[in-house]
């Protein structure tokens, strides 16, 4: 049996990705990241100071929070305050782990970048969405700093942007929705950069087990996808070619 994608995609083909840049008006850097029917606002704040381990090192800092909103999903999510899920938690290190590999901390100076990741609406692939529409908030934050004179030169040293993918059927498919990220046997978010270098795997078999063939078809599969991301990253990101220098 052939697994048939709910929404008439190829095993290999992205759901439609739109960057609303400028979504909001008071961040540094907004950007409304559609996937398919996940939604997510990544908006970046800039902070002079760092946490109290790198003070007077001259090096800053990023640090992301990540939150799904009660309307997010078919039934009201629980609104998390003071006490946040083990899930919430380990969502936001991934994505400032990710985006983290793309700064040169030095070249920022003793700043805090902070990323924030609010799912308006979720079907699957949150979290990647979070990492790939973060990026592109915080290269347009960082353009903005340039054009202030608050920066001199880019600390951006790389690009950065993941997605989703999983076995259904023993076949690898990218970018699972919420009925295939469900249904399939092996689940993982790949995170990488502009170089095809792997930031961060995350991987399990939800039922059985997978081989290193299959593990190779999905890093594949992967690396497809997230060729696509990256080329629609510099579309949407203005000044492309001043932030890369």
């Amino acid at each position: 049996m052939v697994w048939q994608r709910p929404d008439g995609r190829k095993a290999d083909e992205l759901r439609p990705v739109i960057f609303i840049k400028d979504f909001t008006r008071y961040a540094a850097g907004s950007v409304l990241a559609k996937c398919g029917e996940t939604q997510v606002l990544c908006t970046v704040s800039v902070n002079e100071g760092v946490p109290r381990f790198l003070a007077d090192s001259g090096k800053g800092w990023l640090t992301a929070e990540y939150r799904m909103l009660p309307g997010a999903t078919q039934q009201r999510h629980h609104r998390e305050t003071i006490k946040l899920s083990g899930r919430t938690q380990e969502i936001q290190r991934l994505i400032g782990r990710s985006l983290r590999a793309a700064i040169d901390f030095e070249a920022l100076g003793e700043r805090t970048l902070t990323v924030d990741a609010d799912v308006l609406q979720a079907d699957a692939g949150t979290r990647t969405t979070s990492i790939t529409g973060g990026f592109v908030a915080l290269a347009i934050a960082i353009s903005k700093l340039m054009n202030e004179g608050v920066l001199k030169r880019s600390p951006l040293i790389g690009q950065i942007a993941a997605v989703s993918v999983g076995l259904l059927e023993k076949e690898a498919f990218l970018d699972l929705n919420y009925p295939e990220d469900v249904a399939a046997e092996v689940d993982f978010n790949v995170v990488m950069n502009q170089n095809r270098e792997i930031i961060e795997v995350q991987g399990t078999a939800e039922e059985g087990s997978f081989s290193r063939t299959q593990l190779n078809s999905l890093l594949d599969c992967a690396e497809k996808g997230i060729e696509k991301l990256l080329a629609a990253q510099r579309e949407a990101i203005p000044q492309w070619d001043e932030l890369f220098k």
